[in-house]
């Protein structure tokens, strides 16, 4: 996962939101920091977003994949 689709995915998904939750939220699965901390840090973004989607229970088959553009046909 691109920073790009982890910034999509992390909007298309919490909206509003976003910007208070990878400021504020301490994810455990990102070495106990917040997402941007984990970001500057050099986490992935693929762990980063899991680890955010585990802490706000978002259901498994918004997990996988998503962030990403449609295909160019």
């Amino acid at each position: 996962m691109r920073r790009s689709e982890f910034e999509r995915a992390v909007s298309d998904e919490f909206g509003p939101r976003t910007t208070s939750l990878l400021a504020d939220l301490i994810l455990p699965g990102a070495g106990g920091q917040t997402a941007e901390q984990a970001l500057a840090a050099g986490v992935p973004p693929r762990q980063i977003w899991t680890a955010l989607c585990a802490e706000t229970d978002v259901p498994a088959d918004r997990r996988y994949g998503v962030g990403r553009l449609e295909p160019r046909r």
